[in-house]
């Protein structure tokens, strides 16, 4: 459908770029292989992640806490069943090598997303220095090759000293690999990464979108357990829907299904009863295009 052509009002984008200062940048870049590749510690055959908990309950650490969705090459199609295979060192810095704690496979749902729940990997020597924190993937797209590489997070003092980390340019170019890590009020650390991979899927509105047609700027309270406020603009004259997913990838709920002038929103979720603890994604649809979604969190 064409989006109506309007003039996007500056005041109601410049106030949503304001409060929207914590979310990363709009981007779609290629993910990139890592300068050391799967490393030394790689185990074939890891298990499926069961109940998103690559860590089980009492693994030492801090419980971390890692989501996002899975899109082709240029954003235009989000990729469900990619098998993403994860492995990483423990808490003191040590890879299991004779089972598969702290390794394991999960795959994209049905709208691209992926989460699982693990430690904040420790730190180990490589030669004279240490590596920063780092989880290890292996992502195979169906039907396309697997790409092998590595996540770091910002604020590690040790990524510029490494020789992988510290690649700012070419193949194996990490800076689109370290991302930022915040503290939920459960105490738990959260990142978001977006993988951009080889492959096909489903058609999804490219992350230019979000700038252009509208945004999910604030959800509150995050955590929460009986009510949940989602905060939203729409720069264009649309049509606007507010729809949540299970982590699954099911639709749960259809919030909102309206037409609507560019101005600032809100939408409300009240859970039924039989709604379930755990995480979901509150997604943003404009014109059928899906353009932003935001990952939250249901308690008890």
């Amino acid at each position: 459908m064409a989006l109506a052509t309007v003039t996007i009002p500056s005041l109601v984008r410049a106030e949503l770029i304001s409060e929207s200062a914590s979310q990363p940048p709009v981007s779609c870049d290629e993910t990139t292989q890592d300068y050391y590749g799967q490393g030394p510690f790689y185990s074939t055959n890891a298990p499926l992640i069961i109940n998103n908990q690559l860590a089980l309950a009492d693994e030492l650490g801090t419980r971390f806490i890692i989501s996002g969705r899975v899109h082709n090459l240029d954003c235009t199609e989000y990729i469900e069943g990619a098998i993403i295979d994860i492995w990483h060192a423990n808490d003191a810095g040590a890879y299991d090598n004779t089972g598969f704690n702290l390794r394991g496979k999960t795959t994209s749902n049905s709208q691209g997303f992926y989460l699982f729940e693990t430690i904040y990997p420790g730190k180990y020597l490589n030669g004279s220095a240490y590596r920063p924190a780092h989880i290890h993937f292996k992502i195979t797209p169906p039907g396309f090759p697997i790409l092998t590489t590595q996540l770091y997070f910002q604020g590690d003092s040790d990524i510029p000293s490494d020789a992988a980390a510290s690649i700012s340019s070419g193949t194996y170019e990490a800076t689109h690999r370290i991302v930022p890590v915040t503290t939920n009020s459960l105490g738990q650390k959260e990142a978001t990464w977006d993988i951009v991979i080889d492959g096909s899927g489903n058609p999804v509105g490219i992350e230019e979108m979000r700038a252009t047609m509208g945004m999910i700027y604030k959800i509150y309270p995050n955590p929460f357990s009986d009510f949940i406020q989602i905060n939203y603009g729409v720069f264009r004259e649309a049509k606007v829907s507010i729809q949540v997913f299970d982590i699954q990838g099911n639709l749960v709920a259809n919030l909102q299904e309206l037409n609507l002038t560019p101005e600032k929103y809100t939408a409300e979720w009240h859970p039924d009863s039989n709604i379930r603890s755990g995480h979901y994604f509150i997604a943003l649809k404009i014109n059928d295009v899906q353009v932003h979604y935001l990952k939250v969190i249901k308690e008890n």
